[in-house]
């Protein structure tokens, strides 16, 4: 823990040191963000749950935040032991390609410091997000998350929404698999919100142990 927290406080000291320097060079335009996305499926497992955000500083556009947190309950349990949430800062290289530092919290290894890069491709009509990164740790994970969205337009104010997102966890330092998943969404997006149906499958340590969630889903575009 103080070795993460050395960490932490060297990232957000090197991150307050650049905003400083980037400051200085004047105004710039406003940045347009994309919105805070927050998601939720009731299916035949249980409430799963996704929330990413993904920001950039009005003062330093290419700096930024990334987190994603999502969590899986269980119908037969009242104790959650599936959950992730992690919280990065971002500096953007080239446009669509930033570099990322900060942490991500699992259950039984905890916390623990992270870095990774993260690929962006937007338009009105797609979405394509790649973010592998590693644990800066002994025990180390290493991890890829890939997510495209398909949306195009039928009629003023209403889309399709398609979604296929995907997780790969290796642990690097024993070379087992660790943890993976695939989201599948199918729906509409009328305004701000977005409903359809969804199939989650979830995969769990060197076995694949293999769990499937599958039901109805909301989701919320906040600006």
């Amino acid at each position: 823990m103080k070795n993460l927290l050395t960490y932490l406080f060297a990232a957000f000291l090197a991150i307050g040191t650049t905003c400083t320097a980037f400051g200085q060079e004047g105004p710039a335009l406003r940045v347009q963000n994309p919105p805070l996305n927050m998601e939720m499926l009731v299916g035949s497992r249980g409430l799963s749950y996704q929330m990413i955000v993904n920001k950039k500083f009005q003062s330093v556009p290419r700096l930024g935040f990334f987190s994603v947190m999502n969590f899986q309950t269980d119908w037969k349990s009242s104790e959650m032991k599936d959950y992730m949430m992690q919280g990065n800062l971002t500096f953007e290289i080239i446009k669509g390609l930033d570099i990322s530092s900060g942490f991500i919290w699992v259950p039984f290894q905890g916390i623990r410091p992270s870095a990774g890069i993260m690929y962006t491709y937007a338009n009105p009509t797609w979405l394509v997000v790649a973010n592998p990164r590693i644990d800066l740790t002994k025990d180390t994970n290493g991890e890829v998350l890939a997510l495209a969205e398909y949306k195009p337009q039928l009629k003023e104010n209403l889309k399709l929404y398609t979604r296929l997102q995907g997780l790969y966890t290796q642990n690097v330092s024993n070379d087992y698999h660790a943890r993976s998943y695939i989201m599948a969404r199918a729906g509409v997006t009328l305004g701000d919100v977005t409903f359809g149906v969804g199939a989650n499958f979830d995969f769990y340590g060197p076995q694949k142990i293999t769990d499937k969630n599958i039901g109805g889903f909301v989701q919320v575009s906040l600006f």
